[in-house]
C-alpha cells in the first residue's frame, strides 16, 4: 500500500497528445481550402454554360436587329441568298423526327428495363446489361452509315410502297419518295440510338424502389404482375418520365445521324416518308458555307440558340420530375 501511495500516478496519455489541440485550427483551415478547391471545380460547368449563352446571344443579336424572333420562328421559307430566314421547316423537322424516335423507342425500352429489373435471371442481367450499355458507346456516324445501308433502302423499296398502297388514303402515311431518306428513317435510327440510354435510366429507377414495397404487396396477396403494375411502376413513374425526357433531349440534339439519313430538305413535311432537315442538321450542313459575319452566319447561331433553349427546358423538366421522384422515395437530401 505504501508503494502504491508513494508511486506517482501518471495519466494514460501519450506525449504526442499535447500536439493534438494545436493542430485542430490547421485541420479546419485545410478543410476550408479543400472545400474552396472543390467549389472552383464545381463552378467550371456553370461558367462554361454562361459563356455558351453569352456567345450565342452575341452572335444572334445582329439578325435580331433586322428580323424579330417570331418572324424567324414562324417563317416557312429558308433562302439565305434572298434574305429569307424561316426556321419553321427546321423546327418541324426536328419535332417529327424526335416524335417518331420516341414513339418507336419508349415501349421497347420500358418493357426491356422491366424485364431486366424484375424478371431476368442474374446471369441474364449480367450478360445483357453490358451489351445494352455498349450500344451507347457506338459513334453516331456509325449509326448513320448503318441507316444509309440498311434502313434507307428498306424504306424506299419496301416500307414506303407498302404503306402507300394499303394506307395511302391516310395523309401522313402516303409515300411518293422512292429514295427512302425521310422522317421515318431518321426516327428509326434515333430510336436505336436512344434505346440504351432510356433502358439504363429506367432500370436504375426501378432498382431504387425499395424491396420492402414489393414484399409488402406480395404479403397482401397480390401477384407479381399486380405488384409491378400497381406498386412498382407507380412508385417509379416520375423516374421513368425523367428517362423519357432525357432520351428526348438526346434525340433532339443528335446531328450526324439525322444529317445522313433524314434527307436534308428544308421543307415542312406532310408525311412520314418525306425528307426533312432538323435544326442540328441545318447547322452542321451550312455552317461551313455561311460567310463569316453575314446574316446567314448569324441565322445559324439563332437556330443554335433556339435548340439550346429547347434542350435546356427539357433538362429542367427532367430535373424537377427526378427531384419529386427522390422525395417520394425518401432519397433526397
Amino acid at each position: 500500500m505504501k508503494l502504491l501511495q508513494n508511486s506517482q500516478v501518471r495519466p494514460l496519455v501519450n506525449k504526442e497528445d499535447r500536439f493534438v489541440r494545436p493542430l485542430l485550427p490547421d485541420r479546419r483551415l485545410n478543410e476550408k481550402r479543400v472545400g474552396r478547391i472543390f467549389l472552383i471545380f464545381a463552378l467550371v460547368p456553370v461558367i462554361l454554360l454562361i459563356a455558351i449563352i453569352i456567345v450565342l446571344l452575341v452572335r444572334t443579336w445582329p439578325i435580331l436587329q433586322k428580323y424579330s424572333l417570331w418572324d424567324l420562328i414562324s417563317g416557312t421559307i429558308w433562302k439565305p441568298q434572298k434574305g429569307l430566314f424561316g426556321f419553321f421547316p427546321f423546327i418541324s423537322g426536328t419535332f417529327w423526327v424526335t416524335t417518331v424516335g420516341i414513339v418507336l423507342a419508349v415501349p421497347a425500352c420500358i418493357f426491356t428495363a422491366i424485364y431486366l429489373a424484375e424478371y431476368a435471371h442474374r446471369s441474364t442481367r449480367a450478360f445483357t446489361k453490358p451489351l445494352l450499355d455498349l450500344l451507347a458507346a457506338i459513334p453516331s456516324v456509325v449509326y448513320g452509315f448503318w441507316g444509309i445501308v440498311g434502313i434507307v433502302p428498306t424504306i424506299g423499296s419496301t416500307i414506303g410502297p407498302f404503306f402507300h398502297r394499303f394506307f395511302g388514303f391516310i395523309p401522313f402515311l402516303s409515300s411518293n419518295n422512292p429514295t427512302g431518306y425521310s422522317i421515318l428513317a431518321g426516327g428509326i435510327v434515333l430510336a436505336v440510338m436512344i434505346t440504351p440510354f432510356i433502358i439504363s435510366v429506367t432500370y436504375e429507377v426501378l432498382a431504387i424502389v425499395p424491396q420492402g414495397v414489393r414484399e409488402a404487396s406480395l404479403a397482401l396477396g397480390a401477384t407479381r404482375w399486380q405488384t409491378l403494375v400497381r406498386v412498382v411502376i407507380p412508385a417509379a413513374g416520375s423516374g421513368i418520365s425523367t428517362a423519357i425526357i432525357l432520351g428526348m433531349s438526346r434525340a433532339i440534339g443528335e446531328t450526324m445521324t439525322v444529317l445522313m439519313v433524314a434527307g436534308g430538305a428544308a421543307v415542312i413535311p406532310k408525311t412520314f416518308f418525306e425528307p426533312v432537315r432538323p435544326m442540328t442538321a441545318a447547322i452542321a450542313a451550312e455552317m461551313g458555307e455561311a460567310p463569316m459575319g453575314s446574316l446567314h452566319f448569324h441565322a445559324l447561331f439563332s437556330i443554335a440558340l433556339i435548340l439550346f433553349l429547347i434542350t435546356f427546358i427539357f433538362n429542367i423538366i427532367a430535373e424537377i420530375i427526378s427531384r419529386r421522384f427522390r422525395v417520394k422515395l425518401g432519397l433526397s437530401r
